[in-house]
């Protein structure tokens, strides 16, 4: 299966990661004199922007995700192989994997970002993050469990800690999850679990700085929060949780909450394959580049997406850890790839910020673009044009669309299902094998 990069015809890259950054790349270097291998521990791409509507229960995970091969179909210099990567060993110009070794003339690393636990083993063992599907559907699971599990307890104490759900993070993640629980609880689960009392269900965002969405406008944040709000979560911010055992979470001022249900969405970090030196790594874990996405201190290895690290004058600490920056870095290194190959100098990146949004709830978003904010129901709509726009492949736009429409007018959610029962054994086995 592997190969010397010497006993080819064309120049090899191999792009470790199958997100927006290397199909991108991979995309825009069709019918280019170069070979292209691309590596990923999945089979397919993940949108994760609505990851958190598969976690409660508004999108089945396949209408999200699309098979990398179909992506790919009719590229003949494109290749792909199902595998983890081990490590990368520069000296030798090759990627050690668990289906063995693979050899590269030029290396693009794009695996992404992973959720970041500052260090916390009891934070990474009790919370529930939400990076991939596996996690999203335990997640689902979770919530569904805990909701069954509250209509036979009798002790007050226990039927709070299921009935308490905590959000950590109030960037788009933590305050589209939020919102979405919020709609459930308002329009899904009084219908699902009539006998239950709603009102006592509690949802919590609890944010470290003193704003929801701290990357977007000021106006955008108050509208963010009052949206929150109005729809019954608590907000805490200037607050972060110091401990958690899987049964109370005590926060940084003191206080605690009894609560079976902490989804982790607090802070991300880089997602380093082995071999990468200490030296390279920059804060949050991310491979330090140049200008031209050239990982520091090498000729033949380039780094795109939330997992580098390009400091400049507007973005000292790296860009946000977005798509569009992503796919912006792919399309310029499949031309500066073959500027490269040609001996030609490389053309240096500058990001192109498209703008911002999130959504709270049902005609409830924030958008900024440029100057340009508004709020309420046209930037929910946007932001469903937007999302809906982004996903790969025709069926999944159709499936997503059709999915959204039935939900607004009918005011459900047709996708409740204990599928996979989630048990914390089997979400460790999980993170243990991404």
């Amino acid at each position: 299966m592997a190969s010397q990069s010497s006993s080819v015809i064309f120049p090899r890259v191999i792009i470790i990661g199958g997100g927006f950054g290397g199909i991108q790349l991979a995309k825009n270097l069709k019918n280019k004199e170069v070979q292209v291998l691309m590596l990923d521990r999945h089979n397919y791409h993940t949108f994760q922007p609505l990851l958190y509507q598969v976690a409660t229960g508004g999108l089945e995970a396949d209408s999200i995700a699309f098979p990398l091969r179909k992506i790919f179909k009719g590229q003949n210099n494109f290749t792909f192989r199902n595998a983890c990567v081990l490590s990368v060993i520069p000296e030798r110009k090759a990627i050690e994997t668990n289906i063995g070794e693979f050899y590269y003339d030029y290396l693009v690393i794009a695996t992404g970002s992973d959720s970041n636990f500052f260090g916390s083993k009891e934070l990474e063992h009790y919370t529930m993050p939400m990076k991939t599907i596996p996690e999203a559907l335990n997640l689902r699971s979770m919530i569904l469990q805990n909701l069954e599990e509250s209509l036979i307890e009798t002790d007050p104490v226990k039927k709070a800690a299921l009935l308490n759900f905590v959000v950590t993070g109030g960037g788009p993640t933590g305050v589209e999850l939020a919102g979405s629980l919020a709609e459930l609880k308002r329009h899904v689960l009084r219908q699902d679990y009539p006998e239950l009392n709603m009102d006592a269900m509690n949802i919590y965002l609890i944010e470290g700085s003193p704003v929801v969405l701290g990357p977007m406008s000021p106006q955008s944040q108050r509208s963010s929060r009052e949206f929150l709000e109005e729809m019954g979560v608590k907000i805490m911010t200037d607050m972060r949780v110091s401990h958690y055992d899987g049964n109370k979470i005590v926060l940084s001022d003191g206080n605690e909450i009894v609560t079976k249900n902490v989804l982790w969405s607090a802070g991300v970090k880089g997602e380093v394959p082995g071999g990468i030196p200490l030296d390279k790594i920059a804060r949050g874990n991310r491979i330090k580049i140049d200008e031209y996405n050239l990982v520091i201190g090498y000729t033949d290895i380039f780094a795109i997406g939330d997992v580098a690290s390009m400091s400049t004058t507007d973005y000292p600490n790296g860009h946000p850890g977005v798509a569009p920056v992503a796919i912006q870095q792919g399309q310029l290194l499949a031309k500066n790839l073959i500027r490269i190959i040609n001996k030609e100098p490389p053309v240096p990146f500058k990001y192109k910020d498209k703008g911002s949004m999130a959504t709270i709830g049902r005609n409830k978003a924030v958008v900024d673009i440029g100057k340009i904010r508004f709020q309420g129901v046209f930037a929910w709509f946007v932001w469903m044009f937007v999302h809906l726009m982004s996903l790969v492949g025709f069926r999944n736009k159709l499936v997503v669309f059709v999915n959204w429409v039935w939900s607004y007018f009918s005011y459900d959610r047709g996708t409740r299902l204990i599928i996979r029962p989630f048990n914390r054994k089997s979400m460790t086995e999980d993170t243990q094998t991404k």
